[in-house]
């Protein structure tokens, strides 16, 4: 890898477990090649098996998902008073990348009114929150960052969405505070 410059830390973890509901923050988590351990694994779908999101179900951002996808079913149905279920989100063919990275200063640009149509500067359902030393993580689409023992490799930046995907080259571990390091 190329020499490796400090950028910033990492602020805050997010773990979406439920697609489209809301997410809980950790301290640590596993990075593999899909992305962080138990994000995004489950996806609302109605009666007609016909996925249920946000965009559609404002509501569901306001339910917390535990993780435990029978726990998560039944809260989401009686939320969005409804007979939904969860399956299991397919690895390929979802639009979402492994890694959502946001920096704190995205979510400022965002709060002052630079806003993709769509998002939310209050909650930019980011995995990592990052604090970063005044660069915009825009700029690294095409880069490889390394956070905490985990390397990414930032794809592109999102339509509706603030900062930037990355698809993950070498799984890790990170924590809160680990530095992110640009190539």
């Amino acid at each position: 890898m190329a020499e490796e410059q400090p950028v910033g830390r990492v602020e805050q973890i997010w773990i979406y477990p439920v697609r489209s509901l809301a997410g809980r923050s950790a301290d640590t988590c596993e990075v593999g090649s899909d992305g962080l351990a138990g994000d995004r694994a489950w996806t609302v779908v109605d009666a007609d098996e016909q996925v249920v999101r946000a965009k559609d179900v404002p509501a569901m951002r306001d339910v917390a998902a535990t993780g435990d996808p029978v726990v998560d079913e039944d809260r989401l149905s009686e939320a969005l008073d409804r007979p939904v279920h969860l399956v299991a989100t397919p690895a390929e063919g979802t639009g979402v990348a492994p890694v959502h990275l946001v920096s704190r200063q995205a979510v400022d640009r965002a709060a002052a009114g630079d806003l993709p149509e769509g998002c939310s500067p209050d909650d930019p359902r980011a995995n990592l929150l990052l604090t970063l030393d005044g660069d915009d993580e825009r700029s690294w689409v095409g880069r490889t960052v390394r956070v905490g023992d985990a390397v990414l490799a930032v794809s592109r930046t999102p339509k509706h969405c603030l900062g930037v995907y990355a698809d993950v080259r070498i799984p890790g571990v990170v924590r809160v505070g680990d530095p992110v390091l640009l190539a």
